[in-house]
């Protein structure tokens, strides 16, 4: 252990192996000082990674030079493109994941990045320099640690409190201690502070359930993969199973209620909107007599089972006699009970657009402390936060990602401007411009801004340019191949699009709502003789990946056109710039609740203003007009 550091990353789950990971690569000086060095990567609740919007995520983390993705896919045991009967706009990659090979593949990673060193301890401080700047930390040792930056991604573990029934009991998470004294200094130097909750479901023995009772969910005949790198898609998959609730489980469930932390007062802080726990789901849907759950493996061998969809804080004892009346899980063995866990957390609006709070130079949060719930969220902090404690420590530009740009963009813009009094998760639905941020062009968004600043290797943009130079010489072979109505006629005809009269541009085709390239190539034996030298050209994934794109962006080029005019219109405003000491008092025209938002957030840009709940379209037309705008 060195006795400075560039960067110090307190915790060592997503957000904090992101951040370590990001800052050590792009060159500075890392430690990460975490409590336990054995559950470095762990997945504290369900072994998945992805889904909708968060898949979109952890292609954006994997593009701009991320282990997320890689680590996904090396530990990947199914795989499923989430929406496909949607349009791609709402396609999200999913893997289900061994959990203990996710944790080693995640140490072994950071263990063979070169500036990372590892401390086993809690920080129980923050060190402040005179000037009111970081300067380090102080570990549970009394180790003062010298650091330049410190990120702290803590995860539910402070002051976490867990709730069985009515047990509680101090923890991070099952079996691990919580962390002590970093809230009460924070308050004490004037941040805001609040408490969240999340929950987990009961891990079961596999041997114990009846899986011809339930239904099969098999990954994709062909699966993909995360990453741009050339990781290998998983080769066989395991299923996972789903099966129901019903009235007589829910009977159960309320039967406990009396002694649910949830129903009795003793848990007052706010879970996950969407993703409640199982006695939450029978309270607010008490309509509803069924609810679905996921029978889902830990791994490729183990006989441990997580079942999505039934997180709990209801006494044990309930928990099992509810289980008992689920089919297939009539003999069901519970592994640990579910429970509740509650934690603190830091209100985001305390924080600039690259997580570095507003109070305390070069001190940054990542991940659940800024109040976000899910993996890929926190990941995508902690990398952007690694990045932008890099770049104080060496006197660079920030690196931001705005919200037309990526997802990650979103997540950051949303949490600091709008704030949130729950846990926050990404969906689609946040995100303006969807169409713009898909999951297939990831990399065409990203690599290269991550190139730039050092972090992405050369190899990424080498194959970021190869895949647009594919692209570019595929879309101008369709331009200049011409199809006759006897060979595309028969497919159109099944396909219930209009026939051709005469001779077409086989791309015009392509544009055709139900018309794909699997289509064309049966259509022109010179196109499908193209798509056969390429897969044996290139690999399968990356040509697969390349056609993929292709066809997504002919298809939806006018939509595509139009959401970019729309984004490049309102970029405008980002463009307008919006200073820490801007006397918001002294202008008369704008609305008391304008003010008061105004000077709280300290909004850097009038593009950022006008996304403040409270200030109105005609108070950004003051700001504009004082600007001389």
């Amino acid at each position: 252990m060195l006795l400075e550091y560039d960067v110090i990353v307190v915790g060592g789950g997503h957000a904090g192996n992101e951040a370590a990971a990001a800052a050590a690569n792009l060159g500075s000086k890392v430690l990460m000082v975490t409590m336990n060095m054995n559950t470095i990567g762990q997945m504290s609740c369900n072994p998945a990674m992805g889904g909708i919007a968060k898949g979109q995520i952890i292609r954006e983390i994997d593009a701009l030079g991320g282990y997320s993705g890689i680590v996904s896919d090396k530990s990947a045991i199914q795989f499923r493109m989430l929406n496909r009967s949607k349009g791609p706009a709402m396609w999200s990659p999913r893997t289900q994941n061994d959990r203990l090979l996710f944790a080693t593949e995640w140490r072994e990673m950071l263990e063979q990045t070169r500036n990372v060193d590892f401390f086993q301890d809690m920080v129980q401080e923050v060190l402040i320099d005179k000037k009111g700047a970081i300067s380090g930390v102080k570990t549970g040792l009394g180790i003062e640690i010298k650091g330049k930056t410190v990120i702290l991604t803590s995860g539910t573990f402070l002051n976490g409190l867990i709730h069985i029934g009515e047990k509680n009991f101090g923890g991070g998470r099952a079996g691990e201690k919580a962390s002590f004294g970093i809230t009460e200094q924070l308050v004490h130097f004037g941040f805001e502070h609040g408490r969240m909750k999340t929950g987990t479901p009961p891990r079961l023995d596999g041997r114990s359930l009846d899986y011809s009772k339930m239904e099969v969910q098999l990954g994709d005949e062909k699966p993909g993969k995360f990453s741009f790198t050339d990781t290998t898609p998983v080769s066989h998959q395991r299923p996972c199973h789903i099966t129901y609730t019903n009235l007589e489980v829910h009977d159960i469930l309320r039967s406990g209620f009396d002694r649910s932390p949830m129903f009795n007062g003793r848990i007052q802080s706010i879970g996950p909107r969407y993703c409640p726990s199982i006695e939450d789901k029978i309270d607010r849907f008490a309509e509803r007599e069924r609810h679905q759950l996921f029978v889902e493996p830990e791994g490729w061998n183990t006989i441990e089972i997580y079942l999505n969809g039934f997180s709990s804080s209801l006494p044990e004892e309930i928990q099992l006699k509810a289980l008992h009346k689920i089919p297939g899980l009539e003999n069901a063995k519970i592994f640990r009970p579910g429970y509740a866990i509650e934690y603190d957390y830091f209100p985001p609006t305390q924080l600039s657009h690259t997580l570095e709070t507003k109070l305390i130079k070069n001190l940054f949060f990542a991940g659940q402390i800024n109040g976000t719930t899910g993996y890929e969220e926190a990941a995508c902090q902690g990398l952007m936060a690694g990045i932008n404690a890099h770049q104080n420590v060496h006197g660079r530009d920030p690196f931001i990602l705005n919200r037309s740009e990526a997802y990650i963009g979103v997540l950051i813009d949303d949490l600091i401007t709008k704030g949130t009094k729950e846990p926050y998760r990404m969906f689609t639905s946040r995100a303006e411009y969807r169409i713009l941020l898909r999951q297939d062009n990831a990399d065409d968004r990203l690599t290269a801004k991550s190139h730039e600043i050092g972090l992405a290797a050369d190899e990424r943009l080498f194959r970021v340019e190869k895949k647009r130079a594919e692209q570019h010489s595929f879309s101008r072979l369709m331009e200049k191949t011409s199809i006759d109505p006897v060979n595309a006629n028969p497919i159109l005809k099944i396909q219930n699009s209009s026939e051709l009269k005469q001779k077409v541009k086989i791309k015009s085709l392509l544009s055709r709502p139900n018309i794909s390239l699997d289509h064309l190539f049966t259509m022109s034996s010179g196109l499908n003789s193209y798509n056969d030298d390429k897969s044996k050209e290139l690999q399968t994934h990356v040509w697969s990946e390349v056609k993929e794109s292709l066809e997504i962006a002919i298809k939806y080029e006018g939509y595509i056109a139009k959401e970019q005019e729309m984004a490049d219109r309102m970029n405008r405003l980002e463009d307008i710039h919006l200073y820490p000491n801007f006397d918001y008092t002294k202008i008369n025209s704008l609305s008391a609740e304008a003010k008061e938002k105004l000077i709280k957030i300290k909004p850097e840009t009038i593009g950022q203003a006008s996304r403040i709940s409270g200030v109105s379209p005609s108070d950004i037309s003051v700001l504009m007009i004082h600007l001389g705008r």
